[in-house]
């Protein structure tokens, strides 16, 4: 079975054509700046040179087009016609309280989804109108929803629900939802594999580090709690992201600067986290490479990210009774053994203490602590299309043939 994975953001599609039969990728690609000048598609078989295609991308409609003749092209496709594609899969950001499980998308569920388009209003439109080229294009194709949020639906209330009236919960679902559901759940997986486990029997912390940044508790397999909330502005400081803060700064900070609702919005979301603090940019590296100048904001930018991870680790020790396994993953976890280190540096009461060379790795699977850890520390690279390939073969195919 040959399965599409597509994620549409604003003004991008990113998509990867699975082969099922050994979960190969066939290829992958990226189209760019979709309702703008200078749109463009890249695309990538697996066995083939990349190649750019630039044309006038108007909407959603015309990318996913363009993504069905690159792989159908005789030149750099990789199969001989769409027919070959069985299934699609979607990542969808926002499901509220309405799927715990990635679901095949009927008209019903179209329509749930655009009630949860209040809770995601940057990401559930695009996500829809990708869902929509698709149906568009190729009608009677099925296809799968497999949702951010979804694997943190296993959180009790006691973690999800806020100080607030209980009626905020009832009338609007202001509560706790979580994201990164997709990678919190393979990399917790992989870990379970690595260790020879099943993950019924396993107490996980599973740290997705990047620009956007989130840690699970995962305890038999199910997320009991996780950082980010309502939205993702909550949790770790992060690359333009506050993060968690004393809510009374947010008036405070509208009445001494003169700012709307949407520029605190903007102030919290896009001018804040490592970047505020440092000055300096929102990229990890360029931040490691100030600090390593000299700089202190740089060097507090830093030391605050380890410092906001490291207390949400011990958090989750707390809540789960204990811990069997920390991993991280994502463009930061996965990449910057100097962070891992700060990290994990004061964790050895829980039985635990990075290797410094099994530590210099980027981007590979490997556990990183030392010979006879009693807690095990991974870097395990994510890996969100091959859940969703995976979900999407498991719904379809009794389904198609």
């Amino acid at each position: 079975m040959k399965i599409l994975v597509v994620n549409c953001g604003s003004s991008s599609i990113k998509y990867q054509l699975f082969d099922m039969t050994d979960e190969s990728v066939l290829a992958k690609g990226l189209v760019e700046r979709i309702g703008l000048a200078g749109s463009v598609l890249t695309h990538q078989p697996h066995d083939k040179d990349k190649v750019k295609l630039e044309a006038d991308i108007k909407n959603h409609s015309i990318g996913i087009k363009m993504v069905m003749e690159a792989l159908t092209d005789a030149q750099h496709g990789v199969i001989k016609s769409m027919e070959e594609i069985a299934a699609i899969g979607h990542r969808v950001v926002h499901a509220g309280e309405k799927f715990a499980d990635s679901v095949l998308i009927t008209p019903a569920v179209m329509d749930a989804l655009k009630e949860c388009i209040e809770l995601a209003p940057l990401h559930n439109p695009p996500n829809i109108m990708g869902i929509e080229a698709c149906s568009e294009i190729m009608p009677g194709v099925p296809q799968v929803g497999v949702f951010d949020t979804a694997f943190h639906q296993t959180m009790p209330k006691h973690a999800f629900l806020y100080g607030l009236p209980f009626e905020a919960y009832e009338k609007y679902g202001v509560r706790r939802y979580g994201f990164h559901g997709t990678s919190h759940k393979y990399v917790s997986q992989r870990a379970a594999e690595l260790m020879g486990e099943h993950m019924t029997n396993l107490r996980i912390i599973t740290c997705h580090l990047g620009n956007g940044a989130s840690i699970a508790a995962i305890k038999n397999g199910k997320s009991i709690d996780t950082s980010m909330g309502f939205t993702p502005l909550e949790g770790l400081v992060m690359g333009t992201r506050s993060g968690e803060i004393d809510p009374a700064i947010i008036p405070f900070l509208m009445k001494k600067e003169g700012l709307s609702p949407d520029q605190i919005d903007t102030y919290l979301n896009k001018k804040s986290g490592v970047l505020g603090i440092s000055g300096v940019s929102s990229d990890f590296r360029d931040i490691e490479d100030a600090a390593g100048q000299g700089n202190e904001r740089a060097q507090l930018a830093l030391d605050i990210f380890a410092y906001k991870v490291k207390k949400y680790i011990g958090g989750y020790v707390a809540v789960m009774g204990g811990v069997d396994a920390i991993v991280f993953t994502a463009g930061l976890g996965e990449n910057a053994p100097g962070m891992r280190d700060k990290i994990c540096n004061g964790l050895e009461y829980l039985g635990t203490r990075i290797d410094p060379v099994k530590n210099n790795i980027r981007g590979k699977a490997q556990e990183i602590s030392v010979d006879g850890a009693k807690v095990k520390i991974f870097v395990i690279p994510t890996n969100e299309e091959l859940v969703i390939a995976r979900d999407t073969e498991q719904i379809c195919k009794g389904i198609v043939s």
